[in-house]
């Protein structure tokens, strides 16, 4: 599995995630995390120009040997010229990153694609591939429901979307089959879900208490068979056929120690579909409540 996996580093510029008592990660212990992980074989980094100050801090570091995968932000409403502002984005990446091109480009807010001028940043896209600026394009989505609507219209190479043992939307629906049909590759995230699924229960903030019946079977279900949420949820996506790249954000020395055991062991884990919810106001952070 270790081979498959790709840095989340979302926590190298800001301080992000409902689990994250640390806050930023600093420049000693991205290196840290960077060098165990190539130790280890993983090779591809995932990050996003609305990551704060993750590329600059990637670049500062050195990571001219990586895949990179970065994410175009949402297109500014000044901005007129779509193409010229796509190509001058992605040049601001390549330079903080201190690479040439990157592995993949994504869209931030890939539902851009689908409002008016859409056809204009899709073309926009296929000229920083053709310029060699990025070698893949693709999507990031939060809802497979939408799926269809990219794969059908556009070309793309990529789609990145959550899947954890909360949030099985992908796997209950016929999106699956019908990305892998069209030889897109699958990258998943949120297989912490923002650090949620790793908490102790006793540090779950209120919010989550509607949820109460799942929250109460997963920390059962994790005593009855003496496994490690941490083991959990990476058995979980690991035993799910197809999947490209899973995307795991590390906050500290620690956290990608433990990672790399865990995916050494190769243990792939069958958790109940009880333990699982269709509740958008639990799986998408951007609408938890926390305060």
């Amino acid at each position: 599995m270790l081979s498959s996996l790709a840095l989340g580093t979302v926590q190298f510029g800001l301080p992000y995630g409902v689990a994250n008592q640390n806050g930023q990660v600093d420049l000693q212990e991205i290196s840290f995390i960077l060098d165990e992980s190539w130790k280890h074989g993983i090779r591809m980094i995932d990050t996003a120009i609305a990551y704060g100050e993750s590329e600059k801090r990637l670049g500062q570091i050195g990571v001219s040997n990586w895949q990179i995968i970065s994410k175009l932000p949402p297109i500014p409403s000044d901005i007129h010229n779509v193409k010229k502002w796509a190509i001058e984005t992605v040049e601001g990446s390549l330079f903080r990153l201190g690479v040439s091109s990157l592995k993949g480009l994504l869209l931030h807010k890939s539902d851009l694609l689908l409002e008016p001028g859409g056809e204009t940043l899709y073309e926009a896209l296929i000229h920083l591939k053709e310029a060699r600026l990025v070698d893949q394009i693709g999507v990031s989505v939060y809802d497979p429901a939408h799926i269809d609507s990219y794969i059908k219209k556009f070309a793309i190479d990529i789609v990145q979307l959550p899947l954890n043992v909360l949030d099985r939307r992908l796997l209950s629906s016929s999106w699956f089959s019908a990305i892998k049909g069209k030889k897109i590759e699958i990258h998943v995230r949120s297989v912490f879900l923002q650090g949620l699924l790793l908490m102790d229960p006793n540090k779950r903030p209120d919010y989550f208490s509607r949820w109460n019946t799942i929250f109460e079977d997963w920390d059962c279900w994790l005593k009855e068979n003496q496994i490690s949420p941490l083991e959990a949820c990476l058995g979980f996506v690991g035993s799910v056929t197809g999947i490209d790249r899973v995307i795991v954000g590390v906050d500290s020395k620690k956290h990608i120690m433990e990672i790399l055991n865990v995916c050494k062991s190769n243990r792939f884990l069958k958790i109940p579909d009880r333990i699982s919810s269709e509740d958008e106001n639990l799986l998408l952070p951007y609408n938890w409540k926390l305060q």
